[in-house]
């Protein structure tokens, strides 16, 4: 067998491609390999039509500032926010390099807003809004109990609306939204032209570890069937859906207990450019009872190969497939005798997430279109078709107390002393790509940050700080990214 590949990363998407970037800009000698089962790379989570691309950074989801005990808990968005910064700065640093040409091509500003009605929501916004209008890392956030004001930040929300009815909405107008797909195929071009190596239609079937610490990565062409073999001294499974079974195919004991449960998902999109004109803006509500937070109703602006359409939802669906390319055997597959309890047990806790998808599977498009009308009381069934996005795969495992729960989240989870790693998980998924990377060295690869963080500082200024931490130095890396990228402060 040839010479081991220093670094294998098993999926075409934006994980895999952020994780490469980084490693080859610390490590420009190492040989890279990237093996992806579909023709083309960035063909599922990372595809722009099965994400909503919102370069979640807290600005405006409501799921991330729950309130406890009468108290808006700002924890989780302030860690959010603090992790799209870290992805913000790298994506600058390429582009001031010429490593990421032309930052439109996956960035552009869209206004992010919050928006509920009802007495008891506008009560909650409006002290969401307090929480967070004097921190660093939210700066400009307004606040508005007043139809015309919010009709002039989104046009679409007011006309239709009952004048009675309490409503309420935040803004930012610093807000991004992002194409992943676009982002994932420039770092892999930029890849290989430094002398990574693409494989499309290779699908792994089989990692072994290996005597001398090595693995043997397996699999077979897409095409004609054949095998293919080679050996890595580190791989990352970067595979969406496809990693948790991958992970269990390489014996790490750290994988045991873990389970996943697949969650499909569904929009409803409109390329009407003259109702796409009358909303700038990605305007987020607060999730029904029971749901998970991957579905927090959002009316989005997209921008894909420069064109602006519309998006709503998500409605959940439910597929047995883990990957939209997958088979239909996944879930039952990703079985194992030690993983089961906590499936069971998972699924008991969470009988009102069972019950709403179950509810949302059984809705007719005319209730689908009522959900919308709810946010656009003006929209018209016939400018809005439906569409299919990507599967996510909630992670089941047991909690620090042994009890079994459904993380909604992501995880890395590593082995073989540093290997080998994997993400599980969903959302925020690509937002928070970089943090997530910079995980998996510190993660696989101790002996080596030390030395590495000098380059890691500079591509990232605020790696190993906390920007809410220091006002001035947050607000200096706002203003210089958004600059770089082409955003609004």
């Amino acid at each position: 067998m040839s010479e081991p590949v220093d670094v294998v990363l098993i999926g075409g998407g934006v994980m895999s491609a952020t994780l490469g970037s980084l490693l080859q800009q610390l490590e420009p000698e190492w040989s890279i390999t990237i093996l992806e089962a579909l023709p083309r790379i960035a063909q599922e989570s990372s595809n722009p039509w099965n994400n909503a691309g919102t370069g979640h950074s807290a600005l405006c989801e409501l799921n991330y500032t729950p309130e406890k005990g009468g108290v808006i808990d700002t924890t989780q968005a302030v860690k959010v926010n603090e992790q799209f910064q870290l992805s913000r700065q790298y994506w600058s640093y390429l582009v001031e390099q010429g490593l990421l040409p032309e930052p439109q091509k996956f960035i552009n500003p869209v206004p992010h807003l919050s928006f509920v009605w009802g007495a008891d929501n506008v009560d909650y916004l409006r002290r969401r809004y307090e929480a967070l209008k004097d921190h660093p890392l939210f700066p400009g956030l307004e606040y508005s109990e007043d139809a015309a004001v919010i009709r002039s930040w989104a046009p679409l929300l007011i006309p239709g609306r009952k004048k009675d009815q309490p409503i309420a909405a935040t803004r930012i107008v610093g807000g991004s939204d992002v194409d992943f797909g676009a982002l994932t195929d420039e770092l892999v071009e930029g890849l290989v032209a430094r002398g990574a190596e693409l494989r499309t239609e290779r699908k792994v079937t089989g990692l072994k570890r290996l005597k001398d610490g090595t693995w043997r990565v397996s699999g077979r062409h897409v095409v004609g069937n054949t095998p293919f073999e080679l050996t890595a001294r580190f791989v990352f499974v970067g595979a969406g859906g496809a990693a948790l079974g991958l992970l269990q195919r390489s014996g790490i004991r750290e994988i045991r207990g873990y389970g996943g449960f697949p969650i499909s998902g569904q929009f409803l999109r409109t390329d009407d450019p003259a109702v796409v004109a009358k909303h700038q803006g990605k305007v987020y509500g607060k999730a029904s009872v029971g749901a998970p937070p991957m579905s927090v109703p959002h009316l989005d602006t997209r921008v894909v190969d420069g064109q602006a359409s519309l998006l709503f939802g998500p409605y959940a669906g439910f597929s047995p497939k883990f990957l939209k390319s997958g088979s239909w055997t996944d879930l039952f597959a990703s079985i194992r005798w030690h993983n089961l309890g906590t499936m069971v047990a998972a699924g008991l806790k969470n009988l009102d997430l069972v019950w709403y998808l179950l509810t949302e599977l059984l809705a007719s498009r005319k209730k689908q279109h009522a959900v919308l009308q709810q946010f656009a009381p003006t929209a018209k069934q016939d400018d809005w078709y439906r569409i299919t996005a990507g599967q996510r795969v909630q992670i089941m495992k047991r909690g620090a107390d042994g009890k079994a729960v459904i993380q909604f989240g992501t995880e890395v989870v590593a082995g073989g002393e540093g290997t080998i790693a994997g993400l599980l998980g969903a959302s925020p998924g690509a937002s928070t790509a970089v943090p997530i990377m910079l995980d998996v060295l510190a993660t696989c690869f101790p002996d080596r940050l030390p030395g590495w963080e000098p380059r890691l500082k500079k591509m990232i200024p605020s790696y190993g700080t906390k920007l809410s931490d220091k006002p001035k130095a947050a607000a200096k890396e706002l203003k210089d990214t958004a600059a770089t990228l082409g955003l609004a402060v």
